[in-house]
């Protein structure tokens, strides 16, 4: 038996994953030096552009890439996930703010302040649930439904930044609203646009666009920041009313303690809470799975909860908004050749010296180079295509999809009724096939199986003999319909002698089943028909045993592979033959 100590010594990687990564060596310190080189200088301007996004001031976006994106990885079990603000969290956050207190103004004291409660909320969530070993809960949200909330998300994220592409807020100086500017008529719509902001922005998009499908490792989002900065200087863009980013504080983020809101406040924070604890997560495992994959290693889902919890708190108490794993930074962290956490780590550094010596730069960048920034990142999340392909796989799930993305659209700035939507429905649908299974008479087919006798036009397995198969477990969801189905199959079907269960698709029976099961034998035993079970499962029996069913009598005959019973049937039809 281990000591106390020896047990802890144990225990600690476990509870401290970095303790596994590896020393630094002189080849492993440049390559993973060069790999957070190359995502921090993605990260810089992106951070920015992800905070306007969520309605916070800019230099909260460059806070949330440091501590909270060191303090994930090194108690996360993926350790090359890059870590940091997300287009779609900084959309939840402004969009959750938004519904949950209408008339709150963006980037206001009590709008950071909530923003701040939605981290440490979201954290904490994530913190128990991966305490909890209830990772599992997060796979309420299937493939489908999360496809159809991204692309939706993706269109309304474009939306907004169509004003700052546009230079709209700079030209119409925030006063028309988008029902004044299209019944204006085209004139009207025309002399809002600021024409330089478009140019700005329309520019920075098509370089991006450009150098994301030639040169996908490029710093083409810095390259942007730094040239758009430039021109905007030297064309003295700010004081002729152009939008800019504005003078942004510098120095090291201080600790934040947020104020109370309030219980009612609280309270209506509670569905953005659930939404982004839920969406952030399945963005970050969209990105695990990836990683692990690659490197032929087990997923600890609940060890990432624990690492992306203690990321959001790291953001609350740095005055940020919630983080997430990026897919994008994450594709570029492997593209780069990043092995461990301490690419992260220098990824953040190089966050950190930016924030010390480049913010001066940042003042001058157009907002439509943010918008820009924004929406291409975004533009990869819309597939269309995906809902064709969901038609042809499973049409009821390509029906809930559409639902979803079409409640998620209506209900902007409410997101939360868009998921909400789609996991009602996902769950409906699957109680729905819980309390239907499939249960089919079965016959046996030239090659030897056994397949749908109706469906392949199949005679019965022997004379007076019915063999029937249900594709589930028997248990209180699908025992009423199970036991349905042998009634009416009898009843339709009176000359029956014998009835065949073929029981290996059966993996598992609770007291409900149990007590059909034993319902059913009886009602055979009383109308003289012998019961058959083939490949039934040794826990099944096991259960049924304990139920108080014996398994030798004459009322019915055991079969422990289906070639058994088959052989049994055969001497059935011998028997018949005349």
């Amino acid at each position: 038996m281990l000591s106390p100590s020896a047990h802890w010594r144990a225990r600690l990687p476990v509870l401290l994953p970095f303790l596994n990564w590896p020393r630094l060596t002189g080849a492993l310190l440049r390559g993973e030096a060069l790999a957070g080189l190359t995502v921090g200088l993605m990260l810089i301007p992106q951070s920015v552009a992800y905070a306007t996004l969520a309605g916070m001031p800019p230099v909260t976006g460059i806070y949330a890439a440091i501590l909270p994106a060191i303090v994930a990885v090194l108690f996360s079990s993926s350790t090359r996930l890059a870590v940091g603000p997300t287009a779609l969290t900084g959309l939840l956050v402004g969009a959750g703010l938004a519904g949950a207190v209408p008339g709150l103004q963006p980037g206001s004291a009590p709008w950071v302040q909530l923003a701040i409660w939605l981290a440490l909320l979201s954290g904490l969530l994530q913190l128990l649930l991966g305490f909890m070993r209830f990772g599992w809960l997060l796979n309420v949200v299937n493939a489908p439904v999360l496809t159809a909330f991204t692309q939706a998300a993706a269109l309304l994220i474009i939306g907004s930044q169509v004003r700052a592409l546009l230079g709209l807020g700079a030209a119409a100086e925030g006063s028309a609203s988008w029902f004044d500017l299209l019944t204006g008529g085209p004139q009207a719509l025309l002399g809002a646009i600021d024409g330089r902001a478009l140019a700005f922005g329309a520019s920075t998009l098509a370089w991006l666009l450009l150098a994301r499908r030639w040169r996908p490792g490029f710093p083409a989002v810095l390259v942007a920041v730094l040239a758009t900065a430039g021109l905007s200087y030297l064309s003295h863009y700010e004081a002729l009313g152009g939008a800019v980013v504005g003078a942004l504080p510098a120095g090291l983020p201080s600790l934040v303690l947020p104020g109370w809101p309030g219980w009612e406040l609280l309270g209506a924070l509670l569905l953005p809470t659930l939404v982004i604890t839920l969406i952030s997560f399945l963005e970050t495992a969209s990105s695990a799975k990836v990683d692990h994959e690659r490197g032929g290693t087990r997923w600890d889902q609940d060890q990432d909860l624990i690492g992306q919890g203690l990321g959001k708190i790291a953001a609350g108490f740095s005055g940020a908004f919630p983080v997430s794993s990026s897919f994008s930074r994450s594709a570029l962290n492997l593209y780069a050749g990043a092995r461990t956490g301490w690419a992260t780590v220098f990824s953040a550094v190089v966050v950190l010296l930016a924030l010390l010596f480049f913010v001066p730069v940042l003042h001058h960048v157009p907002l439509a180079v943010l918008a820009a920034i924004v929406v291409t990142a975004v533009l990869g999340l819309i597939k269309p295509r995906e809902f064709a392909r969901l038609w042809r796989v499973a049409r009821a799930e390509a029906v809930i999809a559409a639902l979803t993305f079409v409640v998620t659209l209506l209900a902007a700035p409410q997101l939360y009724w868009g998921v909400l939507t789609g996991v009602v429905l996902s769950l409906g649908h699957f109680l729905y096939t819980r309390l239907h299974p499939r249960i089919i008479e079965v016959g046996l087919h030239p090659d030897g199986s056994l397949r749908d006798r109706h469906l392949w036009h199949l005679p019965p397995l022997a004379p007076h003999t019915s063999g029937l198969r249900m594709d589930a477990a028997l248990d209180f969801a699908s025992a009423a319909e199970f036991e349905r189905a042998i009634v009416e199959h009898l009843n339709t079907h009176p000359d029956t002698r014998h009835l065949v269960v073929f029981a290996q698709s059966i993996n598992r029976l609770d007291a409900t089943g149990a007590e059909t099961f034993l319902k059913i034998a009886q009602h055979l035993h009383e109308q003289r028909v012998v019961l058959h079970i083939s490949g039934m499962k040794l826990p099944v029996e096991q259960t049924l045993a304990r139920a108080g069913w014996r398994a030798k009598t004459p009322a019915h005959r055991l079969y422990r592979t289906d070639a058994e019973a088959l052989a049994a049937l055969a001497l059935l039809r011998e028997e018949a033959a005349p």
